[in-house]
């Protein structure tokens, strides 16, 4: 049976929710320096993500030094959004580390008056209340030395520089291909990070290449490229509420990769989060 022309691009957008989810296993299950990793990793996904641009014929022209200073910024925002992702997985849980980072739209409608001269929304002021609700029930205990915890304000913290990252770059996706976007984000962490990987210790690369290569290729080169890709056929909305099952899909993978189970505090905590999420998502269709 033929997918209608709708559904196809609906099953291409699921597809890359998915692989972007795989992120949340790798990054927990990889034994590696987290700064090392995400130096391979964005050193690879560069690698791809230029082959990628040259087959396409995708322009890498930057066009003003003004450009050039907003994405190292970005990239640094970046960088500073992995590593503290993969932090968050690491001290935690795949789900907790997950639906912590899909804090990030409420974060950004939040911040996005200091970025812009839009007003603050009190709707949004509401929803982020509900979202550190959600987080207040997804930490196990206000212990300083729970590492669940340091889980959970991790991913908060990453939440905080992901969003940071896409007010700067939101000028800049209406005026550039997205997958160039990426790929000068990644070269420039490359560059950023390279000191990790000088000073750190990479001896695991050797037995652990196989899924570095995964987290670069299939996460993050192939899924956000298919992803962008969506953004021609959909409202940026309705990508974005597809896009919210990530968590969910995460979830399930680390499930069955990783016998990792979500606890009752966790269902609870992340379906608030998801539905702040959903929430902002539907308003922004709207406007």
């Amino acid at each position: 049976m033929k997918l209608s022309s709708h559904n196809s691009h609906i099953l291409w957008l699921t597809i890359a929710t998915v692989f972007i989810s795989t992120s949340g296993s790798l990054g927990k299950f990889i034994d590696m320096p987290i700064p090392v990793l995400i130096w391979w990793r964005s050193a690879l996904t560069a690698v791809f993500l230029f082959v990628f641009c040259k087959n396409k014929k995708i322009t890498l022209k930057i066009e003003t030094h003004k450009d050039r200073r907003i994405f190292i910024l970005a990239s640094f925002f970046m960088a500073a959004h992995w590593i503290t992702y993969f932090y968050a997985l690491k001290l935690s849980n795949v789900a907790i580390g997950m639906l912590t980072l899909f804090t990030f739209p409420v974060i950004t409608a939040i911040l996005e008056p200091v970025f812009t001269k839009v007003k603050l929304d009190i709707i949004h002021v509401i929803l982020g209340v509900l979202v550190l609700i959600g987080i207040f029930i997804l930490a196990p205990e206000f212990n300083i030395e729970n590492s669940q915890l340091h889980g959970v304000l991790f991913g908060f913290l990453s939440a905080i520089c992901y969003a940071i990252r896409l007010l700067l770059l939101k000028n800049e996706v209406k005026k550039y291909n997205g997958t160039m976007l990426m790929y000068y984000q990644v070269v420039i962490m490359s560059i950023l990070l390279l000191p990790f990987l000088i000073f750190g210790d990479s001896t695991n690369i050797t037995s652990q290449y196989p899924y570095v290569i995964l987290l670069a290729l299939l996460t993050t080169a192939i899924g956000h490229t298919l992803f962008v890709n969506s953004l021609s056929y959909f409202k940026a909305s309705t990508a974005s509420i597809i896009g919210s099952s990530q968590p969910v899909f995460g979830i399930i993978i680390a499930y069955i990769f990783l016998d990792e189970t979500p606890t009752s505090k966790t269902y609870i905590g992340g379906s608030l989060i998801l539905i702040t999420v959903i929430i902002e998502s539907l308003r922004s269709k709207k406007k």
